[in-house]
């Protein structure tokens, strides 16, 4: 246990995408569902194959219940669950899950736990000591005065409630607030404050902090920003003078006569990049030229960061500790100083660049016939913009004229860059079709856009953001490259080469889903990321109720997964632990972000090394893996802040320009409320029944599926009441609307007949589902 549980547009608009910088977009392989979804979903964790998992429930450490009166319970409980979940029964296939213990039972039982066989019991465990404190210990949150006033802790302490409702309460000292918070306390009532937490007693529900800061009024863009950078240990500070003591202090910076001659010089060749059009920090370059009988040389590009940071300095410690850029829909917080990702290091176009090359000999359908690796100077001819190149794609044939695209060096023409992404787009439709032949999978998320008003910041607009074949391209070389790199490394130093290796999804959760899709009607092969893959391309056809069917099921496949992670080679004995389980190949690294990961510095020295450009590496495997721990710590955080700053720009656009309607799809049903997946902007909200005009509603089981039937109040007395039935993959309509507390929106469910929903074709869909 490491922790305690507990581009501007011609208005004054500019479009938002949702950067994340990694053009492998491995993030469509990996699972980090909403928090308000954890746990809600119908698929529930079966007792089916117990001792299959490694999962163990954790004892709740205490009742905070009495949650504002100075007292703190200190009765150690245990989560319900524990008590119902103790004993996996199976009796002729079946399982008896949840069942109630009284107390005048619970003798018997634990009598007969004991008498079971190990693999038919749920563990259950007690966190007893913290190995390494990982979180940042500061939360966000609202002050409140403690409720008993009569009470000796309301004249030294004020009550200190986290947004985020996993960290505990905590008391921060009244002198820590501000002068007039006692007397005046409503003032603040929507102030947001940091407060760090100094100590958690062991005998206490409640921990001890420092108020750290006064961020600013809830609900707004920077404070709730800051709040959330501070939340997750994202370091925003500016770069200290001995950082950038590291840079090059000769402005402008020439590339030393040196290099040349310890480089394959590149200069001539048609190098671009492609990126989304408000890119700054560019990476990677592409190149593709015709040789001899059809072949073709295709070479990627890298930036070569390693140049700039000389490793030891100040300025390798600060990106080591930062270890990846984060990306906020307004902003990014970078790794490196803004000369090194804007300027120096940036593959910009006509300008010299170091860089690190991996080049091919490809033949028109993929195949590799040679490879090479290098370092390099390149001289980029233009900076294509993922539309530039999708214009290209889509018209093989005709010309793009000048005024549609940016400037290009007057070394190459229009017509040589254009034919250049064309060959690129043909192999790589090759290499991605021999992929999923191979047995990768995609599991593509729904990712919002945003437009952004230039002056005010807001939010005006969103949408869905498009993966299309331009997006395409770039994924497959970086793929290839980082595949290469990763074989290369790991031949070269088997003990110490930093790769990536993403695990099989977790078993008992992806059986589940295996037998609830066929429940559903809906039959999945889940044996490996293959079959998941054919199934969900499968199973489908391209009308509106089957896209919106295949978006649920692609969520739900989505939440068995998990994270991709980085090692050190020399910590696993078995190389089949090695695999990246969605890509389905047994070597995988990054090498193609270094500007934005860390992880990929460290992979370009370890190439260094392996071509001879410099000292083996002297770190001891559990050195290396101690460095890929932390990038994978700082990673999961900036995937987080990344969502949580999506999710406040949305909870904003709401606010702003709602209620908003969509089209959604029901993907779980509960008792009281059912879960549904919002198809125009791809968030997921809970429906309650009590917060719709109902005159009843009535849940049931038919076989297996869950089933809510719905019966509304009629707006006119003299009309008969509406039913509505809703079950898993039912297609409704919802509003969007604000609440009054900050950032909080809710979903309402349209009641039927009020507009057309569905086409005759969808309707027909509709009713074979259920009849399913």
């Amino acid at each position: 246990m490491n922790e305690r549980t507990n581009e501007s547009d011609k208005s004054q608009n500019m479009v938002i995408k949702p950067e994340s910088g990694d053009k492998e977009t491995e993030g469509a392989y990996e699972s980090d569902p909403p928090e308000e979804l954890c746990g809600s979903h119908v698929l529930q964790p079966s007792p089916k194959g117990c001792n299959d998992s490694p999962d163990v429930i954790i004892e709740a450490q205490f009742d905070d219940s009495d949650a504002e009166n100075g007292h703190g319970s200190t009765q150690n409980v245990l989560v319900d669950g524990v008590k119902k979940l103790s004993v996996c029964v199976h009796e002729k296939g079946k399982e008896d899950v949840g069942a109630t213990v009284t107390k005048d039972e619970s003798t018997s039982v634990a009598q007969d736990i004991r008498a079971l066989p190990e693999k038919l019991l749920q563990r259950s465990a007690k966190v007893v000591y913290i190995m390494e404190k990982k979180h940042s210990r500061a939360a966000m949150g609202f002050l409140k005065l403690l409720a008993d006033k009569n009470s000796e802790l309301f004249r030294k302490y004020a009550l200190f409630s986290p947004s985020d409702h996993r960290v505990p309460r905590i008391y921060v000292p009244l002198k820590d607030c501000p002068q007039d918070f006692v007397t005046r306390p409503k003032d603040y009532a929507s102030t947001l404050f940091i407060c760090r937490i100094v100590d958690w007693k062991e005998d206490s529900s409640f921990a001890l902090g420092q108020l750290a800061k006064s961020l600013g009024q809830a609900g707004e863009i920077e404070p709730e920003t800051e709040g959330i950078l501070t939340e997750y240990g994202v370091d925003f500070s500016d770069f200290s003078s001995e950082v950038l003591d590291c840079l090059p202090q000769g402005l402008p910076w020439t590339i030393p006569p040196e290099e040349f001659s310890k480089r394959r010089d590149l200069r001539k060749d048609c190098v671009f990049t492609i990126d989304p059009s408000t890119a700054r920090d560019l990476d990677d370059a592409l190149s593709c030229k015709p040789v001899a009988d059809g072949i073709f040389e295709v070479g990627v590009h890298i930036a070569d960061v390693s140049y700039f940071v000389p490793e030891g300095s100040e300025l390798d410690k600060v990106a080591a500790e930062r270890a990846t850029s984060v990306y906020l829909v307004q902003k990014v917080v970078p790794m490196l100083p803004r000369l090194l990702c804007e300027e120096l290091c940036s593959l910009n176009p006509m300008t010299d660049k170091l860089t690190f090359s991996v080049i091919w000999m490809l033949t028109p359908e993929g195949k590799i016939l040679s490879e090479w690796f290098g370092r390099t100077i390149i001289h980029s001819c233009t900076k294509l913009s993922y539309d530039h190149a999708q214009s290209m794609i889509e018209s093989p044939t005709r010309t793009v004229p000048e005024t549609e695209l940016p400037p290009i060096a007057p070394e190459h023409t229009s017509d040589e860059v254009h034919q250049a992404v064309l060959n690129l787009h043909r192999i790589a439709q090759e290499l991605r079709k021999q992929r999923f032949l191979d047995g990768a999978l995609r599991l593509d998320q729904l990712k919002l856009a945003f437009t952004l008003d230039h002056e005010t910041g807001l939010p005006q607009g969103c949408h869905i953001y498009e993966y299309r074949d331009s997006n395409k391209l770039v994924e497959e070389f970086m793929l290839l490259a980082n595949m290469a790199v990763a074989h290369k490394i790991h031949r070269a130093f088997p003990e110490r080469a930093l790769l990536r290796r993403h695990p099989p999804p977790q078993t008992r959760m992806l059986t589940d889903l295996e037998e609830f899709c066929d429940q559903m009607g809906v039959p999945m092969d889940v044996s490996s990321a293959s079959t998941i893959n054919k199934s969900l391309t499968k199973l489908f056809g391209d009308d509106k109720y089957s896209l919106a069917r295949k978006e649920v099921l692609t969520n739900m496949c989505s939440r068995p997964m998990q994270m991709a992670l980085y090692f050190c080679s020399g910590v696993l004995q078995d190389e089949a632990q090695f695999r990246h389980y969605a890509l389905n190949v047994p070597r995988y690294t990054h090498f193609t972000s270094p500007i934005r990961r860390f992880a990929d510095v460290t992979v370009h020295r370890l190439l260094a090394a392996a071509l001879g450009y410099r000292e083996p590496p002297d770190v001891a495997p559990s050195v290396l893996q101690k460095r890929a721990d932390h990038c994978n710590d700082r990673r999961t955080a900036s995937k987080r802040v990344q969502e949580l700053s999506t999710s406040l720009f949305f909870a904003v656009m709401v606010k702003e320009s709602g209620p908003l309607e969509s089209e959604a799809m029901v993907l779980g049903v509960l008792s009281q409320a059912f879960d549904v997946l919002v198809l125009r902007y791809g968030v997921q909200k809970r429906i309650y029944c009590n917060a719709l005009p109902l005159r009843s509603h009535h849940f049931q089981k038919v076989g297996k599926k869950p089933e809510l039937t719905l019966v509304w109040e009629p707006e006119d007395t003299a009309q008969e009441p509406v039913q509505q039935v809703i079950t898993i993959f039912s297609l409704v309509e919802v509003v969007l609307r604000a609440e009054d507390a900050a950032l909080k929106y809710s979903a309402i469910l349209k009641q039927p007949g009020t507009e057309g929903l569905l086409g005759p074709q969808d309707e027909a869909c509709d009713e074979d589902n259920k009849q399913d």
